[in-house]
Order: structure tokens, then sequence, then C-alpha cells
């Protein structure tokens, strides 16, 4: 490095280094596919749907779909395996927060669990296969491997009873005790 550089002026490899890392920020801060917290999902699609979601699978003793992570395997699989069901989502969830501002001058997530179940039983009669494809994907969601990002502390399986599996790879063996 010669000594006879003035302060504060980069080398051409510092340059290049930041612009590097700058682009990269840039990349990361501005992707397309990342909104906040979910994947695929904005801020008010998730809100709207976890209203959806709790409505199929209410909290009772247990957690509502949404505590039990059903909107993360959701919005996962929705750019992954779902990614042919983007615009069903869109518009589906677009659909239910109209019928909610139309009927009672709110969003969905705002109303009383009563007339969310209103909503998303007017939904499930105007747009059947949305409301199907939702009602699916919320049971897969709950009822599903964690792994996937649902079914959070394997919530479900202990609900009806069940141990939690053993390691993807291990089922055909005692853990304790070697091979079957």
């Amino acid at each position: 490095m010669p000594k006879n550089r003035e302060p504060g002026i980069l080398t051409r490899r510092q340059f290049v280094a930041a612009s590097a890392l700058g682009g990269a920020v840039i990349a990361i801060g501005c992707s397309p596919g990342k909104q906040g917290n979910w994947e695929f999902l904005s801020e008010d699609q998730a809100r709207t749907l976890a209203a959806i979601c709790d409505q199929i699978i209410p909290a009772d003793d247990f957690p509502s779909a949404s505590q039990a992570g059903v909107l993360n395997y959701i919005d996962r699989q929705l750019i992954r395996h779902f990614r042919g069901h983007q615009d069903d989502y869109r518009n589906g969830l677009e659909q239910a927060q109209t019928m909610s501002r139309k009927r009672f001058g709110q969003d969905l997530e705002l109303l009383t669990q009563q007339q969310q179940f209103e909503i998303v039983s007017d939904l499930s009669a105007q747009d059947r296969t949305f409301f199907e494809l939702v009602r699916s994907h919320t049971m897969e969601g709950y009822y599903g491997s964690p792994r996937h990002g649902g079914n959070r502390d394997a919530v479900s399986w202990r609900m009806l009873g069940l141990p939690e599996p053993p390691p993807l790879g291990r089922s055909q063996y005692d853990l304790g005790k070697g091979p079957a």
C-alpha cells in the first residue's frame, strides 16, 4: 500500500469489495419473494389467512391452526409445491377481505369470531374451490410433519395421543436396541 495515499481514498480492491457488498445488500433487501416474515404472503394476506385457518381449526384445549404454524406451512409451500396455487391464494384472500369490508366494514381479522365464521361460511359457498384448497392445506399443515413448517411442537400429534415418530430413516429400528 503506498504511503502517500490521502486518507479516505479507497484502493481499487476496497472499491470492488464495497461495491460487491452493496450489491448483495440491495439484492437481499429488495428480493421480491420475501415480504416481512413471509416468503410468499404479505402481512395483510397472512392476517386474512390466519382468520380463515382459525375458523377451520379453532383453538380449544389445543392451539388453533395459526398458533400451530399452519401459516408457515402454507407460506413455504406456496413458493415450492403449491406454486401453482399462488394466484388462487391472492384472489381468494382478496375476495375474503372484500366480503368482510362490504358486510361488516372491517378487515376479516378484526371481526368477532362469529362475524369471521359468517364470512368464511359465505366464502365456502361462493368460492368452494378456494375454500377447499385452504381447508386441505390447513389440515396438512396442522396434522403433517413439523419439519414442513406446521404442526409446531407436534401439537396435533400430542392432541391425538400419538408419539412423535423417530427421525427420518430410523422408523425401522428400535432406537435403543438397533435393527428390528
